[in-house]
């Protein structure tokens, strides 16, 4: 839901109808589709296999929202690999139905607790609890949310789904070091991403929080400097730079000339001093810094 938490926000504010999609059986995640009357989506849900059921089910525009059973045909198995003719189901609540805070605590990457209070298939409530507030929450919901994962559980009448968010590693490069790190990134569970055209690097970016980490890369001054200005200007938790003592200093020249002079928030070059030589090693070395600057934040 963290992706559609803008987009959502502003339809809200606007008084603009938007559904919210998302799957809560066999399994979870933290996806999430918003629908939009006038066949509008925003976001991603199982790469778009359910997005016309869904949909039919939003454009319905019931004043509640409900619990949505559908079975796995040949099209939607040839798209995730679920079992044809298995069962998933899905919610698809109304915006206005949850607490007005949600979106702001989305965009700012918090852990949620969604509780859906249903009567038969129509959801009746929806109440959502933080980090703050989820000692309020029902126990079966507060022991959910303390196991730190997203996941989605089915408790007699309610419908407990948590989202925990998971830290974005941008990597604005290519090659076997950019491939190792990004290897090294998803057996951590993060969520690598490697971009090298800049106008979509710098929106990248522009979106990333505490929790997020950027590798600046390349042996190209001003694009990398360039990246490495947009890091600076964002919220991330790690900035990682890498290359030569050399290209750090003119990087930092590059930046100075524009009036960039701090760059205490950058580690460079990146990686804890392990002699790494290897893209293997170098992106453990990356990895393990980066680690070590979250957890201290």
């Amino acid at each position: 839901m963290y992706e559609i938490a803008l987009s959502v926000g502003a339809c809200v504010r606007s008084k603009t109808r938007v559904d919210i999609a998302w799957m809560i059986s066999p399994s979870s995640s933290n996806e999430a589709l918003a629908l939009t009357p006038g066949a509008g989506r925003i976001g991603t849900l199982f790469d778009g296999a359910f997005d016309g059921s869904l949909a039919d089910v939003a454009s319905r525009k019931f004043s509640q929202g409900r619990r949505v059973a559908q079975t796995i045909g040949a099209f939607e198995s040839s798209i995730t690999g679920m079992a044809q003719g298995s069962d998933v189901e899905f919610m698809v609540v109304p915006a206005e139905q949850f607490p007005d805070w949600t979106w702001g605590a989305l965009l700012e990457r918090q852990s949620l607790a969604i509780v859906c209070t249903l009567d038969g298939i129509d959801v009746t409530g929806v109440e959502v609890f933080n980090a703050g507030s989820i000692v309020a929450a029902p126990q079966e919901v507060a022991d959910l949310f303390s196991q730190g994962v997203s996941a989605s559980k089915v408790a007699h009448d309610l419908i407990i789904t948590i989202i925990h968010p998971v830290t974005k590693c941008v990597i604005t490069g290519s090659g076997p070091i950019a491939e190792a790190i990004a290897t090294v990134a998803e057996t951590l569970g993060w969520k690598p991403v490697m971009e090298t055209r800049g106008d979509i690097v710098s929106g990248l970016i522009a979106g990333l929080s505490h929790l997020d980490v950027v590798i600046i890369m390349g042996h190209d001054v001003e694009s990398s400097s360039r990246n490495l200005a947009s890091a600076l200007e964002s919220d991330a938790g790690y900035i990682g730079a890498l290359g030569s003592r050399k290209m750090q200093e003119d990087r930092a020249d590059w930046l100075a000339y524009r009036e960039v002079t701090d760059l205490s928030r950058v580690h460079g070059p990146a990686g804890l001093d392990i002699s790494a030589k290897t893209p293997a090693e170098i992106a453990i070395s990356v990895a393990a810094q980066a680690i070590s600057v979250l957890k201290a934040t």
